[in-house]
């Protein structure tokens, strides 16, 4: 056990509950008595299955048990849905419509027009992707075989405070970033996905969560392994699963059951991020939030300060103090502390606390 675990505000991979760590270390080594570690179980055997199973059902649970949906565990992260989505959904004289609200919804949209055809719905680039599209301004294509959004930008700190209505045209979010962060209707959604390395678990598995109608049959035409009707047909199961992963995942969504499911868990993310921006806002200029008001992340939260020069020496004294990735990300730079599910309130005290006294020296 260690004396002083690091104040973790990474983007991605990123903070774990220290529950969830602590339970898998104690049976890392010996599982439910089997004296292996699940890591080296088959994923055809009767105790590495019922995990399995146990995280999809438990992951549907939290999302009130929707009718019609499935679970799938897959690899290659949010990139390889990119790529997957457009290849089964988008048939001859179809295109996929984007939502275009940032970095991530940019290489969604350009994986589309490389892999079936590609239309932008709405856009903030002439925001500079600081604010979430209006609703009201997205139109789909009307050969449109789905309309695309990414709930939640990492990288600029955006977030949709709520999700377009898309009426007959499947509805498909990106959710890596904010997935069981807050409470939200699924059925308004044919499929969501998740790299699981941020809200779910370690990195390793991406979560696809779909109506079934949309994935138990997929073009013939494209390689077997990035056929949604693959996975969906043999439990996930269909190659060698990333069974650790998914045990974490588990264990995680075990842990969220605990904090009183969505609703504990938005209610303590918003807590946070509450405490976090009023520090920004309530600084006279010191801090400037990057995101507009309407369109803040309560997982990712981006600001800047006078100068380049004096975000560097925030970041390098905060280091000091144990604090991680608070560094903006490279394209963009400025700063950025992550706030996923897993890190607690008490860790925001104290960089407020530390953001506080940097401004009383420093300024």
């Amino acid at each position: 056990m260690l004396s002083k675990r690091a104040y973790n505000f990474n983007a991605g991979p990123a903070a774990l509950p220290l529950e969830v760590l602590e339970r898998a270390q104690a049976e890392f080594v010996d599982f439910r008595e089997s004296g292996m570690s699940i890591m080296e179980m088959s994923h055809r055997g009767v105790i590495y299955e019922s995990v399995h199973n146990e995280a999809q059902e438990r992951l549907l649970s939290l999302f009130g048990n929707p009718e019609g949906y499935k679970v799938l565990f897959l690899q290659g992260g949010a990139s390889t849905q990119f790529a997957m989505i457009p290849m089964n959904f988008i048939s001859a004289g179809q295109v996929g419509s984007y939502v275009m609200s940032g970095s991530w919804a940019d290489k969604a949209y350009k994986e589309a027009k490389l892999a079936g055809g590609a239309h932008v719905a709405a856009s903030s680039e002439d925001k500079s992707f600081l604010a979430i599209p209006d609703l009201k301004s997205i139109q789909a294509a009307d050969n449109a075989a789905y309309l695309h959004v990414t709930s939640n930008e990492t990288i600029e700190g955006t977030q949709y405070a709520e999700f377009p209505d898309s009426g007959s045209i499947p509805l498909i979010g990106d959710m890596s970033s904010d997935i069981l962060s807050r409470s939200f209707d699924i059925n308004k959604f044919g499929l969501i996905y998740a790299g699981a390395q941020k809200n779910l678990g370690p990195s390793g598995v991406t979560v696809v969560i779909a109506k079934e109608e949309m994935i138990a049959e997929s073009p013939s035409n494209i390689p077997t392994i990035l056929r949604y009707s693959t996975h969906y047909n043999n439990n996930s199961l269909y190659n060698t699963p990333p069974s650790y992963s998914i045990y974490m995942v588990n264990e995680v969504l075990k842990w969220i059951g605990e904090q009183g499911g969505l609703a504990g868990v938005e209610s303590k993310n918003r807590d946070k991020a509450g405490l976090l921006y009023n520090t920004i806002d309530g600084s006279d200029g010191y801090y400037r939030g990057v995101a507009e008001q309407g369109s803040r992340s309560i997982m990712n939260v981006t600001f800047r300060m006078q100068s380049e020069d004096a975000e560097k020496q925030f970041v390098k004294a905060a280091e000091k103090e144990g604090f991680i990735g608070l560094k903006g990300h490279r394209s963009v730079g400025g700063l950025r502390a992550s706030i996923y599910n897993a890190v607690p309130y008490e860790n925001i005290k104290v960089l407020v606390d530390f953001m506080n006294h940097f401004r009383q020296t420093q300024g």
